[in-house]
């Protein structure tokens, strides 16, 4: 393709999300367990993740600003592959040819048949919802190589909407690269700068680069989903870092188990019904105890639980309450004590919780 401008999208873009991928600025997942991250004087800012062992990063005068993951749980690898292949789905907008040098693009799918060796610097112009979606390779092979190439954000262009889709490996050498490169092979980065995520399907390579990862999750309006890592083994299969304290059998995302349901935050959309007691109202006990009353409500001292925790948790042994507190009151009285144990109550009714000073 000659030098030039091209005003118009080649072809609407939406980019395929990565699931739990998204969260790692650095990706190896190689197949088998055969991941390996290599950082040499270098700075990353993100999460590192490899799928082979610890032992597969290795820095050496590397700082890495974000957690380091390996193992990688077998769902991050997963979701890679899955997505490299709905990138590789994607149909062509327009084809290029050439090095980039001196073109500005408008947000689009663009393909190069074969290989592609790009140099100059490339300007990509557009909104900052628009999408650009580069894939290198198309006909089968093709690897893409990169020296002294520059990507410029022009207008309200974002770099985490980038994409760059390789059938093979990916190469920058002095390059001030934009974009998150999947690639079909190895990822090699030499000096200069990348900002966006390097995902490849075999090693990662970075001597003498910074690299600045998308944020986590990719809120880069395109689909990618949100790790929310408050919940280790939940089902946007987030590796959760250190959620198992050291031991990986505690936590089935890294043996690749089945993640569980963590619930989701505002709750399953049933509301809590709680009943307050009017000032002296006694709760009783059911059966053969109801005419004994458990405890009367003191505003000063007691405050409203739910009904159902109460018919769940409940143990009343002399002066300790529930899970085997001692109850103390904020003015240190403590309830009289009670022969009763283990006695279910009334539905509807609210017994007094243990205050929220104690353990």
């Amino acid at each position: 393709m000659l030098a030039g401008v091209w005003p118009m999208a080649a072809q609407a873009a939406t980019a395929p999300g990565l699931g739990s991928a998204a969260n790692f600025a650095v990706l190896s997942a190689a197949p088998g367990h055969g991941g390996a991250v290599t950082c040499t004087n270098s700075s990353v800012t993100g999460d590192v993740g490899s799928s082979g062992l610890r032992a597969s990063v290795v820095q050496t005068g590397c700082t890495i600003t974000g957690a380091i993951i390996a193992p990688v749980s077998a769902r991050v690898v997963a979701d890679f592959n899955r997505a490299y292949a709905a990138f590789a789905a994607i149909p062509c907008g327009q084809t290029l040819t050439g090095t980039l040098a001196g073109i500005t693009l408008a947000p689009g799918v663009y393909c190069f048949g074969a290989a592609a060796t790009l140099t100059g610097t490339l300007t990509l112009n557009g909104p900052a919802n628009g999408i650009w979606i580069f894939k290198i390779g198309t006909s089968g092979t093709g690897a893409l190589t990169g020296t002294n190439f520059s990507v410029v954000m022009a207008g309200s262009g974002q770099p985490c909407n980038v994409d760059w889709w390789v059938a093979q490996a990916a190469t920058m050498t002095d390059s001030n690269f934009v974009g998150t490169i999947l690639a079909g092979a190895a990822i090699t980065i030499t000096r200069g700068t990348f900002t966006g995520d390097a995902l490849a399907k075999a090693a990662v390579t970075m001597t003498g680069t910074t690299l600045v990862g998308c944020p986590g999750g990719k809120a880069k309006g395109n689909g990618k989903e949100h790790c929310n890592q408050g919940v280790g083994n939940g089902p946007e299969g987030c590796d959760p870092g250190n959620s198992n304290q050291g031991d990986k059998s505690r936590s089935n995302d890294e043996l690749g188990g089945m993640p569980g349901d963590p619930g989701r935050q505002g709750g399953n959309g049933k509301e809590a019904k709680t009943t307050v007691l009017p000032e002296g109202r006694q709760l009783r006990g059911v059966g053969g105890d109801a005419a004994r009353p458990l405890l009367t409500f003191r505003p000063e001292t007691c405050w409203p639980m739910s009904a159902a925790a109460v018919a769940e948790n409940v143990s009343l042994r002399g002066p300790t309450f529930g899970h085997g507190h001692p109850y103390r009151s904020p003015n240190r009285r403590r309830p009289r004590e009670s022969p009763l144990t283990e006695s279910r109550v009334e539905a509807g009714l609210v017994a007094p919780a243990p205050p929220p000073h104690l353990p």
